[in-house]
């Protein structure tokens, strides 16, 4: 066994890339989007503050400390607050996505590297050091084996992020090669999210990012202590990519090939609607159609053309997914998200509602909506979305949108971001005068000492 081990393993080649890594070089692209997932993550967290499954998660906390669980007066250690955060942050499914994925990375890594850093090493170019890195190797790992995770039914953000967040944290808190290796190493041992939330909408994939922000946390801590962790994590024939993918054949160069001189975190995606992002070019396709005087009661079948990869995640069983039980089920179904956007002219996260899952004219609209596999579909590369309406006076109207608003075809822009957590903010309960003061240090937290004493409360 021992001689089939390779001389040098993808953790070894990760680790020696990461650090070499120096913030001062990054490029204004890599750091723009590190500026960004932090506008973006704060307002996340702000906004599913006072919801009840964020309340649970900090009561589950026992472990008081030094640091900022965002939106709360009270703090935590530092695990408690990458889990709390991390957990809030992906509550309400409004997260950034990496396209070639899919996965949720600010959720993760930001938590991480701010908890992190709060409590071991409060510098601001050590945090834009370690997001950067953390963001970059989940993107990356999702490339490997694309779709193979989500089909052997687990959450590939939850599984890839606790690998990432411990690489994140190590590389913001200076940790050296081999110390790397370990904590990646043993972050695979950390690595879980099953998917079976889809059932009923269970809470469950909302504490997956938190979990793994805690465990790389903790991961990247044990590394520096010196805690052994396998060299072969990701390769090896009882490795990650065997024990979550089912194989350990993949595209490697993906993850390694040009690590920290090409990002692909560039091409991250920010979402303009509060659910699974795969949904979002059907929601703008319903939207063009109502707007373009088509009805709801004239319509006899809505028929969408569809990836393969997302049918058992947000199609099937088709007759659940047209009646979701709850709004948080309801934001992993395209018949219902199609007909709230058609309905309503648009969906937020009023629309996710317990009581708006049960509007009769959405229930009646998404009953009428179906799909058919497109082979030729480019998901998981690029996301599209299609609808063709059959209307009662027998004409057919038809609707495509080619890519992912908000994503590299059509970024949003840094006011569209601000704005996005202003109403994120303020729907969390936060004054006018507080929202200002958080968007303000988002604009200098990586350059000087890290104070996220104005995010408290």
């Amino acid at each position: 066994m021992t001689a089939s081990l390779p001389a040098r393993a993808v953790a070894e080649e990760i680790a020696e890339r990461i650090a070499t890594l120096d913030p001062a070089r990054l490029p204004p692209a890599v750091r723009r989007k590190c500026e960004d997932l932090l506008i973006d993550v704060i307002g996340l967290c702000a906004t599913a503050r006072q919801t009840d499954y964020v309340k649970s998660a900090l009561a589950g906390c026992d472990d008081d400390g030094p640091c900022t669980a965002i939106g709360h007066a009270r703090r935590l250690g530092a695990a408690g607050a990458a889990f709390v955060n991390g957990t809030a942050a992906h509550g309400e499914d409004f997260d950034d996505t990496f396209e070639g994925g899919p996965v949720h990375a600010g959720a993760v890594i930001v938590p991480a590297v701010l908890a992190a850093c709060e409590r071991h090493r409060p510098d601001g170019a050590s945090a834009l050091l370690g997001i950067a890195v953390g963001v970059e190797l989940l993107c990356r790992l999702s490339l490997v084996v694309p779709k193979a995770v989500h089909r052997a039914g687990f959450h590939p953000t939850a599984v890839f992020g606790a690998m990432a967040a411990a690489a994140g944290v190590g590389a913001a808190l200076g940790l050296e090669r081999r110390q790397i290796v370990d904590a990646l190493g043993g972050a695979g041992s950390m690595a879980s999210g099953i998917i079976e939330y889809l059932a009923e909408g269970a809470w469950t994939k909302r504490l997956h990012p938190g979990w793994a922000a805690q465990s790389g946390l903790r991961a990247a801590l044990l590394g520096r202590a010196g805690f052994n962790g396998p060299r072969t994590v990701f390769e090896g024939v009882h490795g990650l990519f065997h024990g979550f993918a089912h194989t350990t054949a993949g595209d490697y160069a993906a993850l390694t090939g040009n690590f920290g001189t090409r990002w692909v975190l560039e091409t991250l995606a920010f979402k303009p609607y509060p659910c699974g992002t795969m949904t979002h070019p059907y929601i703008d396709c319903a939207r063009r159609l109502a707007g373009r005087g088509v009805r709801a009661e004239d319509v006899v079948e809505m028929v969408c053309e569809v990836a393969d990869g997302t049918v058992h995640r947000l199609w099937e069983p088709l007759d659940a997914k047209r009646r979701p039980p709850n709004g948080y089920a309801a934001k992993f179904s395209t018949p219902y998200c199609i007909a709230a956007g058609f309905v309503r002219g648009g969906v937020g996260l009023d629309a996710f509602t317990d009581a708006a899952v049960r509007d009769p004219q959405v229930v009646a609209l998404a009953a009428k909506v179906r799909y058919e596999i497109d082979p030729a579909n480019p998901y998981p590369g690029n996301y599209t979305g299609h609808i063709r309406a059959v209307l009662r006076d027998g004409r057919t109207v038809e609707e495509r949108q080619p890519h992912l608003r908000g994503g590299a075809h059509e970024p949003l822009s840094r006011g569209d971001l601000e704005a996005k957590f202003a109403l994120n903010a303020q729907h969390g309960g936060w004054a006018k005068e507080k929202v200002a003061a958080a968007l303000a240090l988002t604009k200098k937290l990586y350059d000087g000492p890290i104070d996220l004493s104005a995010l408290r409360g």
